[in-house]
């Protein structure tokens, strides 16, 4: 298996407080990696920091390698060019456009890039999350939170990541609805795709 992200001693500091303090990481092309903890542990600080997208007052130290590459410097977008997504933890969809709008936005990258099928993904979105095509026509801050969190991970999907970060991916669904978002994880694991 190729390697896809290596992270090496990590240190994020927001002010005088360490929220991580020199975490490792390596994923592989279609592994699946889980970071686990208590709340406050720094496992979305991490996210964050590998994505490039802390916040002003947070500052990082170590190195990101994402497929070879060195990622410092690399603004957010430019990681997402490269192929990495970032599923934040509130989801963070557009609740009065609709769940196709909402995955065509996942694409946007794609489109500007000048790819002529930058929606390819859509019916491999809506095959994995049927629900989502049911609800096509539907805004997107009227569905549940398990098909909030569908969505948002369809809306990553349309992006053609290689490496899909999660950050919180069963928060605050039931369980039947958990067990569903990780058999597709899963299915996910089968593409190629590092999660």
């Amino acid at each position: 298996m190729s390697l896809i992200l290596e992270v090496k001693d990590l240190h994020v500091r927001y002010g005088k407080v360490e929220a991580v303090h020199g975490a490792n990481l390596k994923v592989e092309a279609g592994k699946i990696v889980t970071v686990i903890g208590p709340n406050g542990a720094g496992k979305s600080t991490m996210l964050n920091a590998i994505m490039g997208a802390l916040p002003v007052s947070g500052s990082s130290a170590g190195a990101v390698t994402y497929l070879g590459h060195d990622l410092a410097g690399i603004p957010v977008e430019g990681r997402v060019a490269r192929g990495m997504c970032l599923v934040p933890e509130k989801r963070e969809l557009f609740g009065s456009m609709s769940v196709a709008d909402n995955l065509v936005l996942g694409a946007y990258r794609r489109k500007r890039a000048g790819e002529k099928n930058f929606l390819d993904q859509m019916e491999v979105v809506y095959g994995l999350f049927p629900r989502l095509k049911e609800r096509a026509k539907q805004d997107a801050g009227t569905l549940s939170g398990g098909e909030r969190q569908m969505l948002a991970v369809g809306r990553a999907l349309m992006a053609k990541p290689q490496l899909l970060m999660l950050d919180e991916p069963s928060l605050g669904l039931a369980p039947l609805i958990v067990k569903e978002i990780f058999h597709i994880i899963n299915d996910l694991r089968k593409t190629g795709v590092a999660t």
